[in-house]
């Protein structure tokens, strides 16, 4: 096809010959196959799994028919069907106890009908007839639970009423939480023990399914010899519980590993303490101790972990041997061998620790800093691979002047590494690279600093003080801030077009958008064509056209400009159910961080993208990176990791599969919005050397290494600025110090002021702009023509990169 013809007439065409790509068979597949290999077998002793050919099941637990395919919001997908972990067992023919599972889908079915949601239903109590008749059935038990969540909400109960809410009437999800999970949805419920309890003493062989998208309680999993397996079954899309069933029959070996660190409980979690003090803030006083850095690297920490970060069983075995270690430059190579030493074919991730000396600034115990996964290896089978770690990966942030104020410092002293899977079983290297003295080696200037954190941990638990400062005020404006509710759902004004002849369709005068494309003026000639009313219309959302219901950007017909659509993600391209196009889901971003399959990521990004472009769309709101500070976070399934250096790597080829479609992804949510109650107002108040770090590091990763064509700034307060009005974050970081080229969109519906943005480097206003506002602000010479054109140019340079 020409040049936006796609988003200037929306075609019904397939993207390829003449069968569409949407939730088509292919990409259903590689939805199952991404399942299959982001489930994390935890547990499997006595040779319990897999299951033999021919054994007969008794499925328990509502979960098996309340299956969660994903989170809610801007996350959710909709798709022609799902997959339950009931279907996924008849699917392959194997045997079930049917007077149970027909228990268990009428008590779901009926909660359904009550207006429940998946994953939101009560544990309905079972009679002691259908166990006595399972157990004479058969002699394995599968027991399903399930656990969803979503945006705007956290996993707890607590609500915050004081922000205008126009869906007020919608069911309180958290009050809804409250009553299912009095003690939390992280713990199971009285009904689910009160299930557990009686199976596990009636059946030899006990399995435990767990449906979820974040962290859970898995002790007593662990701890309970009656209980013989499980598998962290993540939510995994529409073919989920076909993937659940072909994990536990042997259809294929298991190789997820965990993207996250299962404690024993969620007060063991340094940042749970502070999660909910109050609504206005966030005190992230663990710093850069998050997950793993921190239960490897405090005092007594690890004793409290249940399943370490990067572990996952698997059944076959494996070996790991380090052929040699080369440096060139910058660079260290580590050259591995894996051998499939067990009897059945899988794959395998090799996995990098950096243990750096705790030096002046101090340092986590050990940090991932490079990762592989195998090919499908065969019985007695081999792999070379070569994973390679930078020296920017040995610095840390100075961000208090204990050796060089603002700088990556790479520290004197012995840099020592690790192999493994998982951190906790990571065996130490022989090759240690030795830093004589202290190197700076990167200077910057400091951006972001907070001004209301007063301390932060430290390596051996104390805790150092901060400098503060006057406290910044994140609603200043040079004119009344708007009112509550003014700002929220509305949509962009259809505006009236002039009409012009059929032989000449542009604005008297003008040359248009196509002009640049082929090469015929420049992008600034082209924008300075545009007065200011047109630039200030470009910067804000434009309305929705063909399937799209989260609006577009462009929309300036008399210069050429196309109006371009957006669609949510990340867990599939999401098109409102009244459309009628049923779109493929995904597994959710936990279960693909668990893959650690970086090809496997561009493959989904590729198909991804197809899906969009051929709707017509072209801007997919994806990939959601930010970090799992905390398991209470609402959209941590959305999310990838609590490592940032996992997170990113993945992310980036998921970036470079989306946009070699020539379609673009924007990049979510920038940055540390790590909390969805109150999240439009709620200040993240960090340390600069964590958000460096930790919470900035995976957009740096995907920055540098994809090339995103825009990226999304966040709802929240980071040190007393907003987000998307913080030039600090949009043009100090992010394009002064990495070189980011694209565009920035807001969040959609934001409480920032649209003039703020502007000056900061937020270049869209979504889902809607204030003309009226920018027009005031323009007037009292707060913002200059040259910065509406500076926007209005990034926003043009995206739109002629899609097709």
């Amino acid at each position: 096809m020409k040049k936006w013809v796609r988003a200037n007439y929306q075609p019904a065409m397939p993207l390829y010959g003449d069968t569409r790509v949407t939730a088509g068979t292919e990409h259903i597949e590689l939805s199952k196959n991404a399942a299959l290999e982001g489930m994390v077998l935890l547990k499997n002793e006595k040779g319990a799994l897999p299951l033999s050919k021919g054994k007969k099941v008794a499925l328990f637990g509502k979960g098996t028919f309340d299956y969660v395919k994903g989170g809610g919001g801007s996350g959710d997908v909709y798709t022609k069907y799902i997959h339950n972990i009931y279907d996924g067992f008849k699917i392959l023919g194997v045997d079930v106890y049917e007077p149970v599972c027909d228990f268990y889908k009428k008590n779901v079915e009926e909660q359904y009908k009550t207006g429940s949601a998946p994953g939101m239903t009560v544990e309905p109590v079972l009679e002691d007839e259908l166990i006595k008749g399972a157990k004479a059935y058969t002699d394995t038990a599968i027991i399903s639970i399930s656990r969803f969540s979503g945006e705007g909400w956290d996993r707890s109960d607590v609500e915050y009423d004081g922000e205008y809410n126009p869906w007020g009437n919608e069911v309180s999800m958290p009050k809804t939480a409250g009553k299912i999970f009095p003690e939390g949805d992280f713990y199971l419920t009285e009904n689910e023990k009160k299930l557990i309890n009686p199976v596990k003493e009636a059946f030899a062989n006990t399995i435990i399914v767990l449906n979820t998208g974040g962290i859970v309680d898995t002790k007593w999993i662990k701890n309970d010899s009656a209980i013989e397996a499980a598998l962290l079954a993540w939510q995994g899309g529409m073919e989920g519980g076909l993937a659940v069933a072909e994990v536990l029959m042997g259809y294929v070996n298991p190789s997820g590993k965990l993207p996250d660190t299962f404690a024993a409980d969620v007060d063991d979690y340094p940042s749970t303490a502070g999660f909910h003090e109050s609504p206005e803030y966030v005190d992230y006083t663990e710093d850069i101790f998050v997950g793993y850095r921190y239960f490897e690297t405090l005092s007594g920490a690890k004793n409290k972990v249940v399943y370490p970060f990067g572990y996952g069983l698997s059944y076959t075995n494996f070996e790991k041997e380090i052929i040699k270690v080369k440096e060139k430059g910058d660079d260290i190579t580590f050259v591995v061998n894996v051998t499939n030493t067990g009897k059945v074919s899988g794959k395998e991730v090799v996995a990098i620790y950096l243990s750096a000396p705790q030096g002046k600034l101090g340092k986590a115990a050990k940090v991932l800093v490079s990762f592989e996964k195998s090919r499908l290896l065969k019985a007695g089978e081999s792999q070379v691979m070569e994973l390679s770690v930078n020296k920017y990966q040995l610095a840390s942030y100075d961000d208090l002047g204990k050796i060089e104020k603002s700088s990556y410092v790479v520290e004197k002293g012995d840099y020592k590494f690790f192999i493994g899977g998982s951190v906790a079983e990571a065996e130490e290297i022989d090759y240690t690279y030795a830093q004589d003295d202290d190197e700076i080696y990167e200077k910057l200037s400091e951006k972001l600093n907070p001004v209301s954190l007063k301390k932060r941990l430290l390596a051996d638990g104390t805790y150092e003080d901060l400098p503060t400062g006057p406290a910044r005020d994140k609603d200043e404006c040079i004119f009344e801030k708007m009112v509550p509710g003014t700002e929220e759902a509305m949509v962009p004004e259809e505006k009236g077009r002039a009409r012009y002849l059929l032989m000449n369709p542009y604005k008297e005068g003008v040359k248009p958008l196509i002009d640049v494309f082929d090469g015929k003026m420049s992008v600034d000639e082209f924008v300075e064509q545009l007065d200011d009313e047109d630039l200030i219309d470009i910067l804000g959302g434009q309305p929705n056209r063909g399937v799209a219901n989260t609006w577009g950007m462009g929309n300036k017909p008399e210069y050429g400009i196309p109006n371009v659509m957006t669609a949510d993600g990340p867990a599939g391209v999401r098109i409102n159910s009244e459309c009628g196009v049923a779109t493929t889901a995904w597994p959710c971003a936990t279960l693909l961080a668990s893959t650690w399959n970086k090809e496997l990521l561009y493959e989904i990004g590729v198909a991804g993208g197809e899906e969009l472009k051929e709707n017509n769309l072209q801007i997919w709101l994806t990939p959601a990176v930010n970090i799992h500070r905390s398991p209470l976070c609402g959209r941590n399934f959305e999310y990838y990791s609590e490592d940032p250096y996992l997170a990113g790597k993945l992310a980036a080829q998921m970036v470079k599969g989306i946009q070699s479609n020539n379609v673009a992804c924007s990049v979510k949510h920038f940055a540390a919005n790590n909390k969805e109650t109150n999240r439009k107002h709620s200040d993240s108040r960090v340390s600069e050397r964590a958000l460096r770090e930790i919470y900035l590091k995976v957009f740096e990763i995907i920055v540098k290494e994809a090339d995103p064509w825009t990226i999304m700034s966040s709802y929240n307060v980071i040190n007393g600025q907003r987000a998307s009005e913080s030039k600090d974050l949009l043009t100090g970081i992010l394009r002064d110090e990495w070189g980011f080229k694209g565009m920035v969109t807001s969040d959609w519906w934001n409480r920032s002021e649209q003039y703020k943005e502007i000056l900061a480097g937020n270049d869209v206003k979504m889902a809607n702009g204030y003309p009226e506002r920018v027009k005031k602000a323009l007037e009292m010479r707060a913002i200059t023509r040259e910065d509406l054109k500076k926007c209005a140019k990034r926003v043009i340079e995206m739109i002629l990169k899609l097709d």
